[in-house]
């Protein structure tokens, strides 16, 4: 955002709003700026290159005796320019090329010494006087590109002001000592009304601790003028009024299109925009001012539009399919279809918010136009600027999200400036399609008044203000406050956007009174701990046990591709499709971690690694599982893969999977239960082999929470798993219920003694009750001065006898008291074998 020093102070004294917006000089303003409105990106010293130029009066204009498109100029400089030659008569000779270059006009020279100012930031090209085609040109008459005004060179400047011969260009240009001030434009993404110089000027203004007022012609509801000519008529309909909350438009008769005025055309440069004509110039110059884009369309060019039609017709509408639409720039497009249309009955005109369209725009010609003052959604706006790659100055300003209460002001505005100095005249009654809600009409803001307590604001601000201090700050930008005692009803100006709660009130103080000026304490805060999230609680327990087991934790999207899900039999039609998948291979949401951990597994054995274990916390979902807001219930799992070559070690991955189970029951003080599965459970157990895989669940509950087990053939075949490999998926919701603080569990000073008991049983007894039974009859001998683990070592099966199978477990034990000795663990393993024998029918081997 672009604002002038100097054009910042014309407005403030031209409306009498308010003073030198720099009356401690530009370094006090840019401090000011940086530290309560906005980041400041540039600071040009646009003023200076416009030193030495000055207002001169063509007396004569000649041929060139030896140039058919040179002019001899003798020029009235009012004999300010000095070490110049001069005729009898006290006038200057330059030579120029221009071909409006004519006598009577008055234009800006450049004499001998001066610095063209279009050079002034590159390569500074100072002029002298030198002979052109054998006649001395002392200096040059200059064009606005060469002034550093736009892009004209075509002729010179003509300047149609009154302004004396002599007078310096950068005081009748309001030049003299500006500097532009380039803000940063996201600092004021939430403050529409300060991508208009009022806006900025008010701001400065409450910065300073000074009050504001805005011009007389700003306000809520103006008069705006009635028909006076014959009339234009105009025909209005809006199809899209969610996305057109308002469209106030207007006709104005026999306007003289032309130059635009010397102060238009260097404001407009200010601010980095290119002269076109006055009618056009004049719909930038307000949307600088006051922040609301506005559009001139060409009256007649819109009515020929629709063939012999007798007037025009304005559509607000989406597009048609297949519509193309030529924009003022030149560009041909064909407008999204969710895009704002402005079109006539038959044809589009214009991009509504963004560009107009070129078969209806204003030139030389124009003699009737139709003006155009409207809101338009933000968002629409953003969006079908960013797919047609249109970012224009309208753009900028209709994404921020612009009041709609300050169209009628800004349209009655142009229509007077357009009647008092371009010939205009109304010719048609104002459209004012409004949809805002009526009580923000009535009340002349957007949002209800806010009702805060001067002790709510200082207690978020640490500082001590009073409700007459927080009122005068508030005042000085026109919010309209009432007091009762310490309680502030504040409602926020018709152009103001964002004033909806308490908070931004808090915002808005402190910004005025200075965020540099707030006392630099800490504030209180209750040191009382945190309660711990048992949810992170949880998983970092997890995460330590398994990462102590060897196993390593990964990452994988939440999403799948539907080829995953096949492979590990999964059904596509029971799962969730992403409708805007972030690539086209993330198109489910998953039922399970497990495929995402087994898809990274051939990646793996791939790159080297013998033996590994990968596991991932995170979300599932089922496709039946659907909350109140229609969404799926989703589901914290904890999965597992194991993987090895088969020449790594001897045993089945079961084991191997099931021992990173039982770590973690032992970490959170609970036994787990592993129970067959039967054949109902296969749609739920996918990926895992039936035979060998096993329900979890904890011991003492019905319901299981997961399972474990080795994987289908097919599942292995698919994505390329060695034979040894296993894993598991448990929902941990379940484990949580059952969490308990574990104690700190002492190591004996004792020596450990370790046996082996090897138990024969059926091939039809499994090996959780073998454990069972001998860890619990291990506990009813052991007293509490014991400390003891049982792990498993070995099943095996002899070729010779597949009616039995021999399972190995190991006792690690000690005492708190003394050196246990062989003799008495072996005592232990003999009752064991006793209790297995009656029990089992097992025979030690």
């Amino acid at each position: 955002m672009k604002i002038s020093t100097q054009a910042l102070k014309f407005i403030n004294e031209h409306y009498h709003s308010a003073g030198d917006p720099a009356p401690n000089g530009v370094d006090d303003l840019l401090e000011r700026l940086g530290a309560q409105l906005g980041a400041v990106e540039e600071v040009i010293p646009f003023g200076k290159r416009f030193e030495g130029v000055i207002v001169v009066k063509i007396i004569t204009c000649e041929d060139h005796p030896n140039a058919d498109r040179l002019h001899v100029c003798k020029i009235d400089d009012g004999g300010k320019a000095e070490g110049v030659e001069r005729d009898e008569n006290g006038h200057v000779q330059v030579v120029c090329g221009a071909p409006n270059a004519r006598a009577g006009i008055t234009v800006a020279w450049l004499p001998p010494g001066a610095t063209v100012p279009n050079s002034y930031d590159s390569d500074p090209f100072v002029l002298e006087a030198r002979s052109l085609r054998g006649v001395v040109s002392n200096g040059m008459l200059a064009s606005p590109r060469e002034l550093s005004l736009g892009d004209n060179h075509d002729g010179i400047l003509e300047i149609a002001e009154d302004i004396a011969p002599g007078a310096a260009f950068a005081d009748a240009a309001h030049l003299r000592d500006d500097y532009i001030i380039d803000i940063e434009n996201k600092m004021f993404t939430h403050r529409p009304d300060c991508f208009g110089w009022l806006g900025v000027a008010r701001e400065i203004e409450g910065i300073y601790h000074r009050p504001y007022k805005s011009p007389e012609w700003y306000q809520l509801n103006p008069e705006i003028p009635g028909v006076e000519t014959d009339e234009l008529p105009l025909e209005f309909r809006n199809e899209l009024p969610e996305l057109v909350p308002r469209f106030t438009a207007i006709t104005i008769r026999d306007v003289k299109v032309g130059p635009s005025p010397l102060w238009l055309q260097t404001d407009l440069a200010r601010a980095g925009v290119r002269s076109i004509n006055n009618i056009v110039d004049y719909t930038n110059f307000f949307m600088l001012e006051t922040g609301q884009p506005l559009h001139a369309y060409d009256y007649d060019k819109v009515r020929a539009q629709d063939g012999e039609a007798d007037h025009a017709t304005i559509v607000v509408r989406a597009p048609h399919e297949g519509e193309k639409l030529v924009l003022l720039n030149g560009k041909e497009i064909t407008p999204r279809a969710e895009a704002i249309l402005i079109a006539t009955e038959q044809k589009p005109i214009g991009l509504g918010g963004v560009m107009g369209g070129a078969d209806t725009e204003v030139d030389e010609n124009t003699t009737n136009i139709i003006l155009e003052c409207a809101n338009f959604n933000m968002y629409s706006i953003r969006r079908t600027a960013m797919a047609h790659g249109l970012f224009t100055d309208a753009v900028t300003r209709f994404n921020k999200g612009q009041s709609p209460l300050q169209n009628l002001a800004v349209l009655g505005k142009i229509i007077s400036e357009i009647r008092q100095y371009a010939g205009g005249k109304v010719a048609s009654i104002l459209i004012d399609d409004n949809h805002v809600p009526a009580e923000a009409m009535e009340r002349g803001s957007l949002y209800a008044p806010v009702t805060v307590t001067a002790e709510f604001i200082n207690a978020r601000l640490g500082v001590q203000l009073s409700a007459d201090e927080i009122a005068a700050l508030l005042t000085n930008v026109e919010f309209a406050v009432q007091i009762d005692g310490e309680s502030l009803t504040i409602t926020a100006p018709f152009w103001r956007t964002d004033i909806e709660i308490s908070e931004d009130i808090v915002e808005e103080v402190g910004r005025l009174y200075g965020y540099d000026h707030l006392p630099l304490v800490l504030p209180k805060r209750d040191i009382t701990p945190a309660p711990k999230n048992r949810v992170f609680a949880m998983k970092d327990v997890i995460r330590r046990v398994l990462s102590r087991a060897g196993a390593n934790e990964v990452l994988t999207y939440s999403f799948v591709h539907g080829d995953l899900l096949d492979k590990v039999g999964q059904a596509c039609e029971n799962v969730f499709q992403i409708a805007n998948a972030l690539s086209p291979d993330l198109q489910y949401y998953r039922l399970s971690l497990l495929p995402s951990l087994l898809e990274k597994v051939h990646a793996n054995i791939k790159a080297g690694y013998d033996e590994f274990a990968l596991f991932e916390l995170g979300k599932t979902h089922e496709l039946a599982g659907i909350d109140e807001d229609g969404l799926p219930l989703e589901f914290d799992n904890l999965a597992l893969a194991y993987a090895a070559r088969k020449d790594t070690k001897p045993g089945a991955a079961y084991y191997e999977a099931r021992n990173f189970l039982d770590e973690l029951a032992h970490a959170f003080g609970v036994q787990f239960e592993y129970v067959k599965l039967q054949q109902t459970d296969a749609s739920f157990a996918a990926p895992f082999d039936l035979n060998r895989s096993a329900m979890v669940r904890i011991k003492g509950d019905e319901p299981g929470f997961g399972f474990v087990g080795e994987f289908k053939p097919s599942v292995r075949k698919a994505l390329k798993l060695p034979e040894k490999s296993a894993g598991f998926e448990i929902g941990f919701g379940a484990l949580m219920s059952h969490m308990r603080q574990t104690n700190y569990i002492p190591l004996s000073r004792f020596p450990k003694v370790e046996q082996d008991i090897c138990l024969k049983v059926t091939a039809d007894t499994t090996y959780q009750q073998v454990f069972d039974l001998t860890w619990n009859s291990l506990d009813e001998q052991t007293p509490d001065t014991v400390i003891c683990t049982l792990s498993p070592v070995d099943i095996y099966q002899r070729e010779d006898d597949a009616a039995h199978k021999q399972i190995t477990l190991r006792l690690s034990i000690a005492s708190y008291e003394r050196t246990l000795t062989d003799e008495e663990v072996s005592k232990l393993l003999a009752h064991v074998a006793e209790v297995a024998k009656a029990q089992l029918g097992a025979e030690r081997i």
